[in-house]
């Protein structure tokens, strides 16, 4: 049922891994040293051409200085900031709920309506970026950091729905019956029993749902058009030169935006492992 781990695989197969396993890291990493590399190059060697070859110079503290210096990159990982956390507190808080009730009720129409949340995931976006647009501005949303806010809440409640029911099917629902039994209302049930149990559930949705929506470009640029409302990966546009492209500024600050993300990872790997360790605790 579980693969075979590699300590115990054949020496052809350990041998094979540890071969394979570096190349695989550099392969991966590359795209990530190429901008890392580019945003510490001077200007002028993209204007000799030397895109992949070894920096003729160290550029790195006048190109992130620039980064802030021409662009209001500041206030633009600020408009990130105030899209991504109430999505991410939104979306997981709506599927915590949806999630507990399609799980653990009957609900004659229940497999439609999960049907209904999933379905969403499936149609592509370019397909709704026209309907969106135009019910955004019929509501008087575009251009503002509540439509896209809004926006992102109603497309990941689906994904995160199918998260959380998958997640509560597979808790002992000898619990809810215990408490139930006791005369515990379902309220107390759903915020005392089921929720603590979802912590490593909340943990691993709140990290993919804040990288998903902190890298967003495509909605971005299509809800926003004005700096007031514009997230970070849309204002790095603003790096870039009327006739040259600034390759070393842009690259510098993509590096700059990536940094909550990765920040982010690291600080809930701890609630990662209480989660498990609590949600893996009988008795």
């Amino acid at each position: 049922m579980f693969p075979t781990p590699v300590q115990k695989a054949s020496p052809f197969i350990r041998t094979g891994y540890q071969l394979l396993l570096p190349i695989a890291l550099i392969v991966w990493l590359f795209p990530l040293i190429g901008v890392a590399v580019t945003s510490i190059r001077p200007s002028s060697d993209l204007a000799a051409g030397n895109y992949f070859g070894m920096p003729s110079g160290f550029a790195g503290v006048e190109n992130y200085t620039a980064v802030f210096a021409n662009s209001p990159i500041g206030y633009y990982i600020l408009n990130s900031f105030k899209v991504t956390i109430p999505t991410v507190i939104g979306a997981v808080a709506l599927s915590c709920l949806t999630g507990f009730a399609l799980a653990v009720y009957r609900i004659r129409a229940g497999l439609i309506l999960f049907f209904l949340f999933v379905a969403g995931n499936f149609v592509p976006f370019q397909i709704l970026m026209v309907p969106v647009r135009d019910l955004t501005l019929r509501l008087g949303l575009y251009d503002s950091i509540w439509g896209l806010m809004l926006f992102h809440i109603a497309f990941q409640t689906g994904f995160c729905t199918l998260f959380m029911r998958n997640f509560i099917k597979a808790l002992p629902f000898a619990l809810i019956e215990s408490a139930r039994v006791e005369g515990v209302s379902e309220w107390k049930i759903f915020w005392h029993v089921v929720l603590p149990l979802m912590r490593p559930a909340i943990a691993a949705l709140s990290v993919l749902i804040f990288t998903f929506i902190w890298n967003d470009y495509f909605w971005a640029t299509v809800l926003v058009q004005g700096q007031h409302a514009m997230p970070v990966t849309a204002g790095l546009y603003a790096l870039n030169g009327q006739w040259v492209a600034a390759w070393h500024l842009v690259s510098a600050g993509s590096i700059i935006a990536a940094l909550p993300p990765v920040a982010m990872f690291f600080l809930m790997q701890k609630h990662f492992i209480a989660g498990l360790t609590l949600g893996a605790t009988k008795g």
